[in-house]
């Protein structure tokens, strides 16, 4: 399974970007969507859409979602938490506009950076999860 993982459009995304989440099994928003109308292009791809609320958004999207892919237990959030929820394997979040990518206590802690500008001195970025049935997962950044 590959599920795109973007953070932080804040009413905008590069033009070329719905192309290449086109072959997405999921695609997971990190929250400051902003405008509900930035994701239409995203909806009409065709793969379910994920999003948890952001501190610029003012949709009733959930504050956070935990989702089991392939055995494995996910945290979504915009606003990384002090600690992860027991029993998740990694927390994703966005705000920070700054990819990550570590472990802390066995939780790997991931971030996609910010997809529609770049700044913080990280480029726009985003990430592809893919998750493999009761083998593991693998996070690769992909820089704009």
């Amino acid at each position: 399974m590959r599920i795109a993982v973007i953070a932080d459009t804040h009413d905008r995304y590069p033009p070329g970007l719905p192309g290449r989440l086109r072959d997405a099994d999921e695609i997971w928003h990190l929250g400051d969507v902003c405008d509900p109308t930035t994701l239409v292009e995203f909806e009409q791809l065709g793969p379910p859409l994920r999003v948890v609320q952001g501190n610029n958004d003012f949709h009733p999207w959930p504050l956070d979602l935990t989702l089991r892919r392939g055995g494995w237990a996910f945290f979504l959030t915009h606003i990384a938490p002090r600690r992860a929820p027991a029993g998740v394997v990694a927390v994703l979040h966005g705000h920070t506009h700054v990819p990550r990518d570590e472990t802390i206590d066995g939780v790997r802690w991931l971030n996609p950076g910010c997809i529609s500008r770049a700044n913080r001195g990280a480029p726009a970025s985003f990430a592809w999860l893919t998750i493999e049935e009761g083998r593991g997962f693998e996070w690769k950044l992909m820089l704009l």
